[in-house]
């Protein structure tokens, strides 16, 4: 799904690792550093997200195991939310529980519908290393808890049961087998 672009942005459109691939399965680290090099990381992945036609991306899918998370994603009343959060921790998760449709750009062309809440509060750092507070409800509470969950090493299959799960493994594997030459 896309959304929208960032005017001007100058990054560099990296490749995005698929289902699989060990990066998406271990927990990121924590960001120490914060400069120019910080700074270029968020802009390729805002670029790579929009390529991807996405509305989120952790670090580790575009193969940096970094706590870093990109995100231009509406809320259920179509409100754009445009962002980064380094370092991220969800802490809250309530509301209700959703069962929606669910995407990654890690898994091309594969949905399903995954159970979370629909309120999230994330708290972590900007680029530039100042504390940040970000709120979220409805789908955009779904996309920080798919980006957040991302940087512990889990992908939202991991979330499902059952034949959900084996039909969105089976698609997942599909999709990878005809990108992966």
């Amino acid at each position: 799904m896309r959304y929208g672009s960032i005017p001007g942005s100058t990054g560099a459109v990296r490749r995005v690792r698929l289902l699989g691939d060990p990066v998406l399965h271990a927990p990121a680290a924590e960001v120490t550093e914060f400069g120019a090099p910080l700074a270029r990381l968020v802009e390729d992945m805002f670029a790579t997200m929009y390529a991807a036609q996405g509305v989120g991306l952790a670090a580790n899918q575009i193969g940096v195991p970094l706590r870093v998370f990109v995100y231009d994603c509406p809320d259920d009343e179509d409100r754009r939310h445009l962002g980064h959060v380094v370092n991220p921790r969800l802490t809250h998760v309530g509301g209700i529980a959703v069962t929606g449709p669910e995407g990654c750009l890690s898994l091309p062309g594969v949905e399903s519908g995954t159970r979370r809440c629909d309120e999230a509060v994330v708290e972590g750092l900007d680029a530039h290393g100042e504390p940040l507070t970000v709120s979220g409800t409805g789908f955009f509470a779904r996309c920080l808890q798919h980006e957040c969950d991302h940087l512990e090493g889990t992908v939202f299959t991991d979330r499902l049961r059952g034949p959900r799960r084996a039909r969105a493994l089976w698609s997942a594997r599909r999709a990878v087998a005809v990108r992966t030459p």
